[in-house]
């Protein structure tokens, strides 16, 4: 049987790296179950990369089942970890169950993850460790709180929120959270935040010395060409190879190519 936290525990006491990747259908989630990627986020991310918004605001907990269930389906034996969007658990500890329990009932993600640090979150993390449900936190840049950060800028510059931000991940870890995602926090500040816990730390620009990176697929494939920020690799250029061979089809269809001999039957 798949456990996320004994495997999270067993990598990051070998010193061995975790990968995390974002998928969001079945299709993609079934190339990635053939590839040696640790684990998957079906994150409200989707709001963007997916529905086309300009923030994760308006993903709905129906949204992140609906992608969850093609995501487990196309990749049964990966660990996925099931993104709590905005409002299904800021209004109190008794609607974050809820939101958690709904979500893990209707598919087999392996966990839920929540952003932010408040006491509320703090408290839903250590309810939801009692009840059985693995809780991966996230600090830094919380997308889903970028209105009041002052937009997508790196967090934890200042050593009052340096602090704070230690401090706040050791009681998240304390309440039962087996990992956290750090996000655009400065890389000194990533290396003392995975020394000073005994959890999983899981990177995005946040720098080479946490236990594990993740990214999202459509950045790392490069399907948006008009997003560029640093802590981004692209690992290829689909948005050309996509242009390209779509292109090519139109091409043969008006040039009567396409279908061909034998594409007929």
């Amino acid at each position: 049987m798949k456990n996320i936290i004994l495997q999270f525990k067993k990598k990051q006491e070998s010193k061995t790296p975790i990968s995390v990747i974002t998928c969001y259908d079945y299709t993609f989630a079934r190339l990635f179950s053939q590839t040696e990627v640790d684990a998957i986020l079906v994150g409200d991310s989707l709001g963007n990369v997916i529905q086309g918004h300009n923030s994760t605001i308006p993903v709905t907990v129906d949204d992140i089942i609906y992608h969850t269930k093609a995501v487990c389906k196309g990749a049964p034996e990966k660990y996925v970890i099931a993104d709590m969007p905005f409002l299904s658990y800021q209004v109190s500890v008794e609607e974050g169950i809820r939101s958690a329990g709904k979500i893990m009932k209707e598919t087999t993600a392996d966990c839920v993850k929540l952003e932010g640090d408040s006491d509320l979150v703090i408290e839903l993390t250590r309810r939801l460790t009692e009840m059985g449900i693995p809780v991966f936190a996230h600090l830094g840049l919380t997308p889903q709180s970028v209105h009041t950060l002052g937009g997508h800028r790196v967090q934890g510059k200042t050593e009052a929120d340096r602090s704070r931000m230690i401090q706040k991940s050791k009681e998240i870890s304390d309440a039962g959270a087996f990992a956290v995602v750090l996000e655009m926090i400065p890389e000194a500040l990533g290396r003392e935040i995975t020394e000073s816990i005994s959890i999983s730390t899981i990177g995005i620009g946040a720098g080479r010395f946490t236990t594990g990176q993740v990214l999202v697929m459509q950045d790392l494939l490069g399907l948006n060409e008009s997003f560029n920020p640093k802590f981004l690799k692209k690992y290829v250029d689909l948005s050309s190879v996509v242009r390209n061979a779509v292109d090519s089809y139109h091409k043969e269809v008006i040039g009567l190519k396409f279908p061909g001999e034998g594409n007929v039957f």
